[in-house]
């Protein structure tokens, strides 16, 4: 058995289950035993049902004495629930959306149980334990692990899976001797057994520490290795002359001391003779957009081309119309380039781009197809960097190695998370907001507000102002019981917006259909919009001063204040209500925050409080394997060591030996999917 054998090499995974596997991202036993469980149930100590406290954790071993409900409540909601006892009494176990349980608990048998008590009318309740049939094997009970689980995958079946494999020592040490012995850290194998099946407490502490170590260490090697390509690149530096001042001084506005501040670290990057490799983040509405229209324009000067890449063709549509009023008039010749340009179209702007014809081209993923050919290209932003990845940062770099890079996000994240997702960039962050823009005032509601909500709503519409409406889903879903765009859209036009003019948007339309509703939208001709979180960036209608957002539970706070920053954008009073369908202590926590505060900053750094970093960094980062353990802001301690580590050994790879260097190397380049040359 080997790490690269495939996961039906295992006995009870055909190929049917195999592809089960696969949905959970495992393929094979390396996959597998690299799928850490998310956490953990410590069944080694027992408790009496009527010895635990409310809403505590505990272990119990019970017996089944009956079925007592077996029904359905409602569409998509069912439950099955037992008579259960111990020497203190009796209590009941109910399991919801799982009917199949029945067939899984015998009626009569001991069992060991694990989950959260609660009580009513004085009875011990636990809602969709854990559960095994108590044996000789599992008598005495042990730390259990809890694994992130899809439909059809059971979490005892990747228990059953692991057990096969786990004490094979498949792995090879993979961390220099050196920082093994000075952060007593655990052997590579025996951290993979206990991260799965832990000895003890101790154990499992010990292989986390471990773990998390390795993780952030080869992550920081592989930014600094980035970071190292680009800071070494020497490129003709850039001259400033009075024209770009004049652009400047000329706007219809005045740029804000924060936006001063980075548009003076862009120009000392792109005079100083190497090349830029810049972040740009700024809450919303802060004014990113601009501060890009100025490096581009400057790069216009010196003669070379820009290109600026987005999520959506809705934003690159808006970006065009900006873009072409600010600079066409001083001579820029400015071009989009998206998936729905016509052949014809695309033809005449390849021909542009390749001949010199075009100085700035804006577009979405289209711009990283090989056919794309510039002439000089000077200059990259990415916009929205959250929703790409390195990968797709990096081959669109690749078009010109020697080209500056900015990138620029509104999703603003502590500077720790910032320096360990964009190591390889220098950080420019936005501190101040545009004059003249009122707060938005914000209120988190329960169903029983919905209507007022609704009401109020039409009431701004009345007064020549416009709305979002945002759901989670696009349409119904047996799984979950959210609204979905459509639901809601049907009910408002048939109900509460029967007199307005209201339109459905969601990602599931054609690019045509969905820039005819936004354009319709921009110039008034629709009141509502009812919507997916496909407006979620960037989108600027300065008119709409409402945003009602469904299920607000359902997003992180980094998403609510994006989606938040699609009103409040000109001078009228704006508004954003939170819908909170849970009735869970934490979403309304979460919701505090929101109605407490308009900092993204300060939210994000809540955000990652409340939910760890493993949700906030939100989107994958295609091109670097992501972060499958660590989680901020508890590891990081871990990530001062690991990073000043990974430094060191950067800078001093000479004093490696032979056979360590090329350990990292082959370790490195297993995390990039990019062509980089590593620790030469």
């Amino acid at each position: 058995m080997k790490l690269e054998s495939k996961i039906t090499a295992l006995k009870g995974i055909g190929e049917k289950r195999g592809k089960k596997f696969a949905e959970l991202e495992i393929e094979n036993i390396g996959d597998l035993l690299n799928y850490y469980p998310r956490d953990y149930e410590d069944q080694s100590n027992f408790k009496l049902l009527y010895e635990a406290d409310i809403e505590e954790k505990a272990t119990f071993i019970v017996k089944v004495l009956s079925v007592l409900e077996d029904r359905r409540i409602k569409r998509n909601l069912s439950i099955t629930s037992f008579l259960i006892e111990d020497n203190s009494g009796t209590g009941k176990m109910s399991f919801f959306n799982m009917r199949y349980i029945k067939n899984q608990i015998k009626i009569g048998e001991a069992y060991l149980i694990s989950g959260k008590v609660t009580k009513f009318k004085g009875q011990v309740q636990l809602t969709n334990p854990s559960f095994k049939i108590l044996s000789e094997k599992n008598k005495f009970g042990k730390i259990y692990p809890i694994y992130p689980l899809k439909k059809d995958i059971s979490n005892n079946e990747i228990i059953k899976a692991v057990e096969q494999v786990v004490d094979l020592k498949l792995f090879e040490e993979n961390l220099p001797a050196q920082l093994i012995r000075k952060y007593d850290l655990m052997d590579k194998n025996e951290s993979i057994k206990n991260i799965h099946i832990p000895k003890n407490k101790r154990s499992l502490i010990k292989a986390r520490q471990r773990l998390v170590f390795e993780e952030l260490f080869f992550f920081q090697l592989t930014l600094f290795t980035l970071r190292n390509k680009d800071i070494e690149m020497e490129v003709k530096p850039y001259k400033l002359e009075s024209e770009i001042y004049n652009f400047i001084n000329n706007l219809s506005f005045k740029l804000t001391s924060g936006q001063s501040k980075v548009v003076e670290e862009i120009f000392k990057d792109m005079t100083s003779g190497k090349r830029m490799n810049r972040l740009l983040q700024g809450d919303v509405g802060s004014g990113k957009t601009i501060i890009a229209i100025v490096a581009m324009y400057l790069t216009f000067l010196n003669g070379f081309q820009s290109t600026i890449m987005v999520p959506t063709e809705i934003l690159a549509r808006q970006h065009l119309e900006n873009f072409r009023n600010i600079l066409e008039p001083l001579g820029v010749k400015v071009e989009l380039l998206v998936g729905s340009t016509s052949v014809k179209n695309k033809n005449r702007i390849l021909t542009g781009i390749y001949n010199g014809e075009i100085d700035i081209l804006i577009g979405t993923h289209a711009l990283i197809e090989e056919n794309v050919e510039f002439h000089n290209l000077g200059l990259n932003v990415t916009d929205e960097q959250h929703r790409f990845g390195v990968r797709q940062r990096q081959s669109l770099n690749v078009k010109e190695k020697s080209a500056h890079t900015l990138v620029m996000t509104a999703t603003p994240i502590p500077r720790t998370l910032a320096l360990v997702l964009y190591g390889d960039l220098d950080i420019s962050t936005i501190d101040t907001m545009p004059p003249n823009r009122q707060k938005i005032d914000t209120i988190a509601i329960n169903e029983t507000m919905l209507d007022r909500a609704l009401v109020f709503i039409k009431n701004e519409v009345k007064k020549g102002r416009q709305a979002y409406v945002i759901c989670p889903l696009i349409e119904e879903s047996e799984h979950f019981e959210l609204d979905s765009a459509t639901e809601v859209y049907e009910y408002l036009k048939e109900n509460q917006f029967s007199d307005l003019n209201i339109a459905l948007l969601h990602g599931k339309m054609s690019n045509d259909e969905k820039n005819e509703v936004m354009e319709k939208y921009s110039e008034g001709e629709i009141d509502v919009i009812v919507s997916t979180t496909v407006v979620e960036v960037g989108v600027n209608v300065p008119n709409a001063t409402v945003i009602l957002i469904y299920n607000a539970e359902r997003f992180g706070l980094a998403q609510l204040h994006q989606l938040r920053g699609r009103v409040g954008r000109s001078s009228h009073k704006s508004y954003c209500i939170l819908y909170n369908t849970s009735q869970s202590k934490i979403s309304w926590e979460r919701m505090k925050v929101m109605t407490d505060s308009t900092d993204g900053f300060y939210i994000a750094n809540k955000d990652l409080e409340l939910r760890g970093s493993g949700d906030i960094l939100g989107v994958k980062q295609s091109g670097i394997n992501t972060l499958k353990i660590s989680q901020f802001p508890r590891d990081l301690n871990i990530l001062k060591y690991a990073q000043s580590e990974a430094q060191n050994i950067f800078k001093n790879k000479d004093s490696l030996e032979e056979e360590e260097k090329l350990k990292l190397k082959k370790h490195i380049l297993g995390n990039l999917k990019i062509d980089v040359s590593i620790l030469n």
